[in-house]
Parts: structure tokens; C-alpha cells; sequence
């Protein structure tokens, strides 16, 4: 089954006429002219209505609503505009069918006209810059903030400080520049200027998953720290030569995205905190805080890094509930569809808002090597 983006993306000439975009875990049915306009169904809700499920001389119901699991999904789904109907055949052995009027469905909408909450963007077109366009680096700085501000992120093509310059030699030229336009430096645990590759010998602590071939799921950086750093900005000097694809989601998007289709999960997720523990041969921390938070002197900010996660320590009647809502954002963030994609070619970079964006990368072979600085505002 093809499943669409959460959000309505018809066109404006059609959305007075009856029609359905289907979701991950609901329908979304425009019934035309009237009101309400449109309404919004969970599938689970939808299949215990089935209209097959009565009893065929009473008409009294005869499927009990925890018979229906809550993942059930549909094999297909089609509207007759004509009859205004509504035809469903779920994704179950018996391929069972359902019909719904829209009249029916309109009388008793529970969710209607809910306002529509976008996925978290995924175009890099959107947050992308070619720094041969721009006439200096304080121009592409002046550029990149700009897009930290609106976006989150910023993925800088064609970027070098010389020419003939290595990539390697432009890390400290883009720190200068950086600083110069009212980000200041911050030094870590690793050392001022990190070196991901596999065979690093330059830096301090090296014992974690950055400094190795392997894939890195989504996350925020240092989530283990009182105040993590704001932006991280991380320079290709060579590309893998398998693999080694970065990807960024826009976790502020997927917060809001949750709070609009879970409430219950979003209210967890932002009160409850976890421990983050980071722990190395020669560096230890932790830190107890939730997930997202939405208000407060730095406004959003995540802390997603499940390489770091502490066991999850709640009372035994709220441990379910918990994992769903971890596991409900995860599926937003986790979905391709949801991620900024992209690989990096020597002398390009990525600079974004850790509070904001969760980072990660795929796999590799060969001598990959970005170089990674740390910044906050100054």
C-alpha cells in the first residue's frame, strides 16, 4: 500500500470535491462541500466498524473492539466518488471488506476538521548552499546562519577557502570564519577538532562509535552533558568508498508531529526524564533529563542518543506507556521519507543545530574522514 505524507497536498481545485489520502496510521477524508470538511479516522477505528460485522438478522455489532489490533493496516482502499462510498480490504488472512457511506463517516467524525501537522521536511534543495555563488566566506557564513535560524541545518556545496587549499586545511579557515560571524569555539572531550576517521591518532577518547566504520543511527551529540553544545559543523576531507551517507532529521518538526496525532506520548516524552550515561576507558558523565523539551532559556532541544540511553527506570505500571511514546517518536524520525539525505565530497560540509536536528550515517568501507568542530553562540 502506498501510504502519503501527513499533510494534504492536493490540489486547491480538487479539495472541494470528496477524496482520501491515506496515512501511516489513519485516513484522512475530504467529503467536499458541508461540514465538517474533513475528518480524520485511525484505521483500528475504522476496521471496528466494519460493516460485515453484524449479525445478519439483528444488525447488532458482533466484533468486540479488542479483537482489532491497533497496527492493523489496509490492503487497499479506494473511493467510489459517484455513490459516495467508501471501499477498504485490510491486510488480514481473511481479506475481510468494508464499506463506508461519507454521510456516515461525516455524522460521526471524532477528529474533524483537525488541523494538519507536516512530517519533518526532507528536500535538501531546502537547506542546501553553493558557496561559489556567494563572494566570501563571510558570505557563506552570513548564509549558513541564516538557514541555522529557518531550518536547522545548513549543507554547504563547493566550498573552499583558497584555492589549490586541501580540504584538511580549510578546517581551521572555516573556525575563523565562523567565529568571525558570532559563533564561538568549544573544545570537548575529544579534543578542539575531531578527526572521524578510523585510523585517528589526533584525538582524545577515540573509544566510541564515531571513530569507527560502522552506522550510526539517529541522535544528538553529548546529550550526556548539563548544557551540550548548540551546533556542530562537520567538514568532508574524504569521502568512504562505500557508503558513509549522512542523514538529518528535523526533530522540532517531529515533536510537533507527535504532539498532534499522540498526545500522551508527547506529554511523556517532554515531562519524564531519562538518564544519559556516557561512559568511556578515560571519561565518564551523566545527566537526567527528558527526551524534548519545548520551553525554557534555549526553547526546543532534544536529547535522542540511544548509544548513551541509561536502562529506562519507570514503575512497572507506566514502563509500557513509556516505550510506546519513545517508540511512537522513533517511528517518525526513523522514517526515510522524514530525512534530510545526502553524502558529502571533499571540502563540503554540514553545519547544524544540535539542540534541533538529529544526525546519523550509514555504514562504510574505505579511508572515510570529516572533521568536526563544536560551536555555541557567542
Amino acid at each position: 500500500m502506498s501510504v502519503e505524507a501527513a499533510i494534504d497536498t492536493s490540489p486547491t481545485e480538487t479539495r472541494s470535491r470528496p477524496h482520501i489520502l491515506l496515512r501511516d496510521d489513519w485516513l484522512h477524508v475530504h467529503f467536499g462541500a458541508g461540514t465538517p470538511a474533513h475528518a480524520d479516522f485511525h484505521w483500528f477505528w475504522l476496521r471496528h466498524q466494519c460493516d460485515g460485522e453484524r449479525h445478519p438478522v439483528t444488525g447488532e455489532r458482533t466484533l468486540d473492539a479488542s479483537e482489532v489490533p491497533l497496527d492493523i493496516r489496509p490492503r487497499s482502499v479506494t473511493l467510489d466518488e459517484g455513490a459516495g462510498r467508501l471501499h477498504v480490504v485490510w491486510d488480514e488472512p481473511s481479506g475481510r471488506q468494508s464499506h463506508y457511506d461519507l454521510s456516515w463517516l461525516r455524522a460521526h467524525a471524532y477528529a474533524p476538521d483537525r488541523p494538519q501537522v507536516p512530517p519533518p521536511p526532507s528536500d535538501v534543495a531546502r537547506v542546501a548552499l553553493d558557496a561559489r555563488r556567494l563572494p566570501d566566506a563571510a558570505a557563506v557564513v552570513e548564509a549558513c546562519l541564516g538557514l541555522l535560524r529557518r531550518e536547522g541545518l545548513a549543507v554547504v556545496r563547493g566550498f573552499a577557502s583558497a584555492p589549490g587549499r586541501a580540504p584538511e586545511d580549510d578546517t581551521d579557515a572555516l573556525v575563523d570564519a565562523f567565529t568571525a560571524g558570532g559563533l564561538a569555539l568549544i573544545s570537548t572531550h575529544f579534543g578542539r577538532i575531531e578527526d572521524l576517521r578510523t585510523d585517528n591518532t589526533t584525538n582524545q577518547n577515540t573509544d566510541q562509535l564515531g571513530y569507527t566504520d560502522a552506522g550510526i543511527d539517529l541522535h544528538t551529540d553529548q546529550p550526556f552533558l548539563d548544557r551540550p553544545p548548540r551546533y556542530q559543523l562537520l567538514q568532508c576531507v574524504r569521502p568512504a568508498t562505500l557508503g558513509g551517507e549522512s542523514y538529518l532529521v528535523d526533530a522540532l518538526a517531529a515533536a510537533r508531529l507527535l504532539q498532534a496525532i499522540d498526545a500522551p506520548a508527547f506529554e511523556l516524552l517532554t515531562t519524564v526524564p531519562v538518564r544519559f550515561h556516557r561512559k568511556q576507558k578515560a571519561f565518564e558523565r551523566v545527566v537526567d533529563a527528558p527526551l524534548l523539551t519545548m520551553e525554557g532559556p534555549e526553547g526546543f532541544q532534544s536529547r535522542y542518543s540511544y548509544f548513551t540511553l541509561a536502562p529506562f527506570d519507570r514503575p512497572f505500571a507506566e514502563m509500557e506507556a513509556w516505550y510506546r511514546a519513545y517508540t511512537r517518536f522513533a517511528r517518525i524520525v526513523r522514517d526515510r521519507r522524514n530525512q534530510y539525505r545526502f553524502e558529502l565530497q571533499p571540502g563540503e560540509f554540514v553545519i547544524y543545530d544540535n539542540y534541533r536536528m538529529l544526525h546519523a550515517r550509514t555504514a562504510f568501507s574505505g579511508p572515510r574522514w570529516l572533521r568536526g568542530v563544536y560551536f555555541d553562540p557567542a
